[in-house]
């Protein structure tokens, strides 16, 4: 029988390496696996000083960030309702928690909703231990109950929330960071013991005692015993026909920072891991390589501010559907203020230099100034535009107007306003004071270089048609 393109062929139900029945899924973390134990052993690698450290550096990063709520097409009414009850939720408890799913892989969290008015909202939203929790076959939470720990409880719907990183089909408990750095934390503590005797063996003296061949094995064991306190208390009895040399290791110098590079390779791992760079406990680092370590570490900050935009979206979505049944549901995000500053004003100082003119309006808007800072704008273009002019008639010679200059200067001042007259009056003294077309064009182009491609040729036609009267008036004068 042809089945359906919409059912699921390939399940654990029919694969032949399923082995697990109904029970929980295992999680497949193969150092949880390796030492057959629980989420609360990666707990507890946050007592160390290194780890706990780039833990807390992980987790501010990602509160540093500005969040606020994108309404798209939400009605106005949800939006501030979802806005108000962001506001009264401990959003800085609820980041926090929900970032343990970094290190854990899963991190399960509880809602406990409550009845406002006619509206069910949550009251807070609390983490609670993953070792509690595992998935069935079907990839479900379930909760290990004392009554059913191999299966498990159900959980009810909209009742938890479940941020993960990485996690898949085949590994729905998703990737714990804190796995990276298992062993590196365990060898560094482990070992001490071990790298401490180490370095006192071949940092210190060694202390020979010489006994001769008749001498019994009790005598050996005795003086043994003796050169053991002798090391320790710094005094020791020996035989008299005994002697005591001390010999100094040749591989002191070398052997004493052992065990300082074991520490910094173990911490350098573990700075890798939780943070993407050893630049901090790397002695050769640079300025370059800083640089890129920052990167990265933004990179894994984004990424963890997608587990938290993702989680509480979907309590959003909850919120909507529960109380507004079909409503669009606004967008919860996060972003780098400071850097999109720098982005918005990058962009605005390219702009402005290939010509773009923005309004105080604009400069409020995107950059939070208030009525009163910025000072009042340029009067705009079209305030300076050239007024069209009215058809200039000359009078027949013996009747014309001895100031021709003066009467198109008069004429264009009655038809422009205030802004367009300064204008004129430094055209006047410019032709006034040019004693070629040559030296008028150089002198026009000094002085209004920086008025716009338009204004500039209305301006210089305006010079043209004065300097054309002037020089008629002349010639008739001369005449």
């Amino acid at each position: 029988m042809a089945r359906l393109l919409s059912d699921e062929i390939a399940t654990r139900a029919r694969s032949l390496d399923f082995t697990f029945g109904n029970m929980l899924l295992p999680n497949p973390d193969p150092v949880l696996r390796a030492r057959g134990q629980h989420i609360r052993v990666y707990r507890d690698l946050r007592v160390d000083a290194h780890v706990g450290g780039c833990v807390r550096r992980r987790k501010s990063a990602v509160k540093a960030l500005q969040w606020g709520l994108d309404r798209g097409q939400s009605p106005a009414r949800v939006h501030k309702s979802i806005e108000s009850l962001l506001a009264d939720l401990p959003m800085d408890q609820i980041i926090g928690e929900a970032l343990n799913a970094v290190l854990y892989g899963y991190q399960p969290m509880e809602i406990m909703w409550q009845s406002r008015g006619a509206m069910w909202v949550p009251e807070n939203v609390v983490g609670k231990p993953p070792e509690w929790f595992g998935f069935d076959t079907d990839n479900q939470l379930r909760f290990k109950t004392r009554d059913n720990q191999l299966q498990g409880e159900l959980l009810p719907d909209r009742k938890f929330l479940l941020p993960r990183q990485d996690a898949t089909y085949d590994n729905p408990y998703g990737f714990a960071d804190l796995s990276m750095c298992y062993w590196p934390i365990v060898f560094k503590k482990g070992g001490q013991k071990f790298w401490l005797r180490f370095s006192e063996k071949y940092g210190g003296t060694f202390m020979v005692g010489k006994l001769p061949r008749t001498a019994e094995q009790s005598d050996h064991d005795k003086l043994l015993e003796q050169l053991d306190a002798l090391i320790q208390d710094g005094v020791g009895t020996i035989p008299d026909d005994g002697s005591v040399e001390p010999l100094e290791s040749g591989s002191k110098a070398a052997s004493a920072d052992l065990y300082e590079r074991l520490v910094m390779f173990c911490r350098s791992e573990v700075s890798i891991a939780l943070t993407g760079t050893n630049q901090t406990t790397e002695a050769n680092s640079n300025k370059a390589s800083a640089s890129a370590g920052l990167e990265v570490a933004d990179d894994l900050r984004d990424g963890d501010a997608e587990v938290i935009t993702e989680a509480v979206n979907t309590l959003i979505k909850w919120v909507v559907e529960r109380n507004w049944a079909s409503a669009q549901a606004p967008r919860f995000e996060m972003w780098d203020q400071e850097a999109k500053d720098k982005l918005q004003a990058d962009r605005d100082a390219s702009n402005a230099k290939a010509g773009a003119k923005f309004t105080n309006k604009y400069w409020m808007r995107a950059y939070g100034y208030e009525e009163g800072d910025l000072a009042e704008s340029a009067p705009p273009a079209t305030a300076l535009a050239a007024p069209p002019l009215a058809p200039v008639s000359f009078a027949e010679s013996g009747t014309a107007d001895p100031t021709p200059v003066t009467r198109l200067a008069t004429q264009l001042a009655e038809q422009a306003g205030p802004a367009w007259n300064a204008v004129l009056d430094q055209v006047r003294t410019l032709v006034a004071s040019a004693d070629s077309l040559a030296a008028l064009d150089q002198a026009l182009l000094n002085a209004f270089s920086e008025l716009p491609g338009d204004q500039l040729a209305s301006v210089m036609q305006t010079a043209y048609q004065v300097a054309e009267l002037a020089g008629r008036f002349d010639v008739q004068s001369e005449g």
